[in-house]
């Protein structure tokens, strides 16, 4: 370790949030990148499909990046690449699946060639520009999921990706412990750990306990059977095949994500399918529905956004009745928890027998309380940094850290864009770089804004009134309209008065107008908007956008 050499942290994304995960590690004039995901939305993000980092300090800095290493294969870790790698297209390293459900991304956005990607095992160790990237293999509900740690001429950084202490996992591949301590002896300058399990006490259960818990459902249950899992959550959908197979069922896979993800963990070697077990026909009701097992996810991998349009009669899953068995078995995305219960009522109204998280069918695939501390013993690292969680798991995990011994001023809660520099000597916090929210429309990246969203917002709350006038180009007279189209505001037919008087006011604006020779279209549209706005708002106490259309003939 060079006395002079210095280490920087620059989380681009997952401080203070849930998913977007994106940390950069700058040694000198060199850059290697952690992780690339996505951020489900928030509701107040109408329309939006996804978030992901904002690449901006990375573009400008494109020379200095070495490569991006990944930790393992979930959306909120390698979900953004297919919208980055275009403008950056840079050395990728990870496991084997996980570099598989990357290729499978790209594909789907035609992006091909000018990436190369670099497959690798746990203990596997890369040369990396002047860094050396070790793999460290963990527990997670993927497999293939591995910590980081980046050998740099300034010191050790331990990135620990997604990860808990699984003593019995369902592939039989528990944590490296051994190599995870050597590690600590020889001494980490940073740690950098994942906070999403913060606030659970405890340790988190091991995967075969939702084994048993299906298996107990499974015997019991008369009719047809759906597990909804999150996609990527291949240990439950191979706890679902086997346990289908043992009760002699056979499982339709519903849903485009889930079917892309065991594709790719069937091509790969990652799922064993006892024979005939897979159900590979459209047509469901070919199978008796004792014999049947729906699995399912929707199309952003949430486990119940496919499971919302099957409650409300989604032609691929039928309707729900009496003698289902729908089993949840995954947590609800944050934010996400009031449609979740409102989707669990619909199908206990339709008759369902339903299995959610009181029923011990969800396991969580992040580190509990005790977990995060055995972490820190482990490694023992001079600094300490905890990532991966909204600000107060963050907050909570800093206070685990001092539990074990680590001083209050070796600890580091980052925001996004900070950069924390670090050396043998000392650690600080220095510059800030840019590092916002990205939202993605359809295939538009970064185009939809604050002013839209704003609009959108305002379009879904009071409606729109579009006013459309036709005026001489000579003089400024009206020879058409004011004619009025309401829609989300007010039904025209039963509103006829309020309409009626609303065209007045439009009509004696624009005769001020034409008396005072204004003839702008800008300026009329903005009369017009700011009277009827005020007339509107005291009649009805509405605000709905107001839209006008001149015409000039």
């Amino acid at each position: 370790m060079g006395a002079r050499d210095k280490v920087s942290i620059i989380p681009l994304g997952g401080m203070g949030e849930i998913g977007k995960n994106m940390t950069v590690i700058k040694v000198n004039q060199e850059m290697v990148i952690v992780d690339c995901g996505v951020m489900f939305p928030e509701d107040e993000m109408l329309g939006i499909d996804v978030v992901i980092p904002d690449v901006s300090y990375l573009l400008e800095n494109k020379d200095m990046i070495r490569g991006i290493v990944l930790t393992h294969g979930h959306e909120d870790h390698i979900g953004a690449l297919r919208f980055i790698l275009k403008d950056l297209p840079v050395p990728v390293f990870g496991t084997k699946l996980t570099l598989a459900l990357v290729k499978n991304k790209l594909r789907e956005q035609n992006i091909s060639g000018g990436v190369s990607f670099y497959p690798v095992k746990p203990r596997d160790v890369v040369k990396i520009g002047s860094i050396r990237a070790e793999f460290i293999r963990v527990c997670h509900n993927i497999p293939d999921a591995v910590a980081v740690a980046l050998h740099t001429p300034a010191g050790t950084i331990v990135h620990t990706g997604d990860f808990k202490f699984d003593q019995t996992p369902v592939d039989g591949q528990p944590v490296d412990y051994f190599r995870l301590a050597q590690l600590g002896e020889n001494g980490v300058l940073a740690l950098l750990s994942d906070s999403t399990g913060a606030e659970r006490p405890g340790f988190t259960p091991s995967e075969q306990v939702a084994f048993g818990r299906l298996e107990e459902v499974f015997r019991t249950a008369k009719g047809r059977i759906v597990v909804a899992t999150y996609a990527s959550s291949l240990y439950r959908i191979q706890q679902t095949f086997l346990i289908a197979a043992r009760h002699g069922r056979q499982v339709a896979v519903v849903g485009k994500a889930i079917q892309e993800v065991v594709d790719v963990a069937l091509a790969n070697g990652y799922l064993a399918v006892p024979r005939g077990t897979l159900f590979e026909q459209n047509d469901l009701t070919s199978i008796p529905k004792e014999k049947t097992v729906i699995l399912t996810t929707g199309l952003r991998a949430e486990p119940l956004s496919m499971m919302t349009r099957g409650s409300l009669a989604d032609t691929r899953l039928g309707n729900y009745q009496t003698g289902d068995t729908v089993i949840i078995s995954s947590s609800p995305v944050a934010g996400n928890e009031r449609s979740v219960s409102r989707t669990i009522d619909n199908l206990c109204k339709l008759g369902a027998d339903v299995y959610h998280e009181v029923a011990g069918t969800q396991i969580p695939g992040h580190a509990g309380q005790e977990e995060l501390k055995l972490m820190l013993n482990l490694i023992r690292p001079k600094y300490f940094v905890p990532i991966q969680g909204e600000y107060r798991m963050l907050i909570r995990h800093t206070k685990l850290a001092q539990e074990v011994g680590i001083s209050p001023d070796k600890i580091f809660v980052l925001d996004n864009g900070q950069v924390l520099e670090l050396s043998a000597k000392k650690a600080g916090l220095t510059t800030k770089v840019p590092a916002g929210r990205v939202l993605v429309d359809g295939l538009g990246v970064g185009d939809v804004g604050n002013i839209v969203l704003r609009d959108r917002r305002q379009l879904s709350q009071d409606g729109i009134l579009i006013v459309v006038v036709t005026i001489s180009k000579e003089n400024g007279q009206i020879l058409a309209g004011p004619d009025m189209v309401s829609r989300g505001f007010v039904y025209v037919r039963e509103a006829e008065e309020l309409m009626e008087e609303a065209k007045l006011k439009v009509k004696q604006a624009l005769d001020k107008q034409g008396e005072r020779k204004i003839t702008e279209w800008v300026a009329i549209k903005t009369n017009v908007r700011d009277v009827l706005s005020k007339f509107l708002y005291e009649k009805t106490r509405r605000r709905p956008m107001i839209l006008p259309i001149i015409m000039e003939v």
